[in-house]
């Protein structure tokens, strides 16, 4: 029996993205001080490994480092201490878990590039290449897996009345573009999609997007659903993010049948719960139906 060694794992994981069409968890690993759920819990190495370890027991097979939060009204930091906060630890991580892919969630493109250089094989971009100009030429030079996400606006002013004529085209066509500057760049493969919820959307633009996911899974490339413990859920149910798992079970199991290949969450435990109840119903569809 040969032995895979971790770069043929971790090859593994990205065909079961790209190819197998089987839903993957993304864990999220904060290291700010300041985010919405889990901010000033792993800031420091040795926090961030246990956190990291116990996600990927559970049965994340992506990690999500971000240094910067990007919840509305969030204070912007500078470029160095971004990286100062990631510099220790995503080295660290990359050491103890080897076999795991290792997502950067920034919109830096120096950032992003001296990232993959320290061993991350994914930058998560809230922007979607519209904050760094030379964002998709980075993603060109190294060859890395990018997250092309929709936002409109920045954190400061996302949330301040967005308007669109229809959300889920106007979110398609937005990716359509920006699809084909990657493309201009030699870029066609290796792209997931994330619709952005909570980032410049209200709360029914949230739920539209929710049931027109398979429109945009339509354009070729994996679809990543981040709602964990987001407003869409509280503003509904009134609870907090501190509250709020149930509601993100709920709408992780939506946003699978809806076309979602990619969980972004805080609680991979109960994501992978529903990955696995989901593949028994998705089993059991008449003809391979929903």
């Amino acid at each position: 029996m040969q032995i895979m060694n971790h770069d043929e794992k971790r090859a593994m994981v990205v065909k079961k993205v790209f190819e197998d069409s089987r839903p993957v968890i993304m864990g999220i690993l904060n290291v700010t001080p300041d985010s919405f759920y889990d901010g000033g819990c792993y800031n420091l190495p040795q926090s961030a490994l246990k956190q990291a370890g116990e996600m990927v027991n559970d049965g994340a097979e992506i990690l999500d480092l971000g240094a910067v939060s990007t919840r509305p009204f969030a204070e912007e930091v500078s470029e160095t201490e971004e990286w100062n906060r990631l510099k220790n630890v995503l080295p660290a991580v990359r050491k103890a878990f080897p076999e795991t892919l290792i997502s950067i969630d920034t919109f830096r493109s120096s950032v992003a590039r001296q990232a993959v250089l320290e061993g991350a094989d994914i930058i998560n971009d809230i922007s979607g290449g519209q904050f760094d100009q030379n964002m998709f030429g980075v993603i060109s030079a190294t060859q890395a897996i990018y997250v092309m996400m929709h936002t409109r606006g920045n954190p400061k002013t996302m949330q301040q009345n967005p308007v669109y004529d229809d959300v889920v085209e106007d979110v398609t066509s937005f990716f359509v573009r920006q699809l084909q500057r990657l493309k201009e760049l030699g870029v066609e493969k290796n792209i997931i999609l994330d619709p952005g919820f909570g980032f410049g959307k209200t709360v029914d633009h949230n739920y539209q997007l929710i049931h027109g996911m398979r429109k945009i899974r339509k354009l070729g490339f994996p679809v990543l659903a981040g709602l964990s413990r987001k407003s869409m859920i509280n503003k509904v149910l009134g609870t907090t993010p501190a509250t709020a798992l149930n509601g993100t079970t709920a709408l992780n199991m939506l946003a699978l049948v809806n076309g979602a290949g990619i969980l972004r969450v805080h609680d991979v435990k109960a994501a992978v719960e529903v990955v696995r109840l989901f593949e028994v119903y998705r089993k059991n569809g008449v003809n391979g139906s929903f």
